[in-house]
């Protein structure tokens, strides 16, 4: 599967469940870890566990492989690791802690000085 068709996969199963602030990042030119990062928040624990879920087990329908979670058990930060797309989900005071979208906002701004 395409990384654009698996990151509409990944949304698409997000927005099944009323996933909040979704943000995409196309980090395929800054890093060999992934080409895209999905990140959004959920209401609570069982929110954020339930649309981790949901993306792994809709990727696992489209036989997506490798599918990877973590922290699913905390449900403060769940990862799920499609490959070419990594899904991270946060209850809205981990996202405010880590700042995901601060760390690679600086290389996006570096990145778009250059084109």
């Amino acid at each position: 599967m395409q990384t654009k068709e698996l990151q509409e996969l990944a949304t698409e199963a997000l927005h099944d469940l009323k996933a909040q602030d979704l943000t995409a990042i196309d980090v395929h030119e800054m890093t060999s870890i992934t080409d895209v990062m999905i990140i959004c928040t959920g209401r609570s624990t069982r929110h954020v566990t339930s649309l981790a879920q949901n993306v792994a087990t809709t990727a696992k329908q489209h036989k997506v492989t490798p599918v990877r979670m973590e922290g699913e058990r905390e449900g403060e930060w769940v990862i799920v690791d499609l490959g070419d797309v990594v899904v991270h989900v946060m209850l809205p005071e981990t996202r405010a802690y880590y700042h995901l979208e601060d760390l690679w906002e600086p290389i996006l701004k570096q990145r778009a000085k250059q084109d």
